[in-house]
């Protein structure tokens, strides 16, 4: 795999835009807003979770695509079961009142960001691609978290 360090533009600022959802949710939740179009003025803690549980399949789904690859069968039937249980414990956290689901989509992304950057150094994926899933991971989880401290 090739060792390219610098973060491509495009992988860089669609990276960051995706935590602007993040971002705009958990600023509302800490500014006790609502969004009425969720029906009786549905808390943003609903949009936040169900944007979570979307990106952390999303990041199963790039785990699979880079498994395919895999010449060795064993290494590749691992990394296929890695790849679908963020979906599954996304499904699992809308089954939570909103302060668990929050906590576990939290920890799940921390786990993934490092399960990610392990591709890294394992060789199957560029060095940006590792840095850039530490960082976009680490403030996903920083922003569930206060989501959850302050829901």
């Amino acid at each position: 795999m090739s060792s390219e360090k610098t973060i491509p533009p495009a992988a860089l600022a669609l990276g960051v835009a995706g935590i602007i959802p993040f971002l705009a949710c958990t600023v509302g939740i800490l500014a006790g807003l609502t969004l009425p179009v969720l029906g009786g003025g549905g808390r943003l803690t609903q949009a936040l979770i169900v944007y979570g549980v979307a990106i952390l399949s999303f990041l199963g789904g790039v785990r699979w695509g880079i498994a395919i690859g895999y010449e060795n069968e064993a290494v590749q039937r691992r990394d296929f079961i890695i790849a679908v249980v963020p979906a599954l414990i996304g499904w699992g956290a809308t089954l939570l009142a909103p302060v668990g689901a929050l906590w576990t989509l939290c920890a799940a992304f921390i786990l993934l960001g490092l399960l990610d950057f392990g591709l890294y150094c394992r060789d199957v994926a560029p060095e940006w691609y590792g840095r850039l899933r530490l960082g976009l991971s680490g403030a996903v989880a920083v922003l569930l978290g206060v989501a959850a401290a302050a829901a």
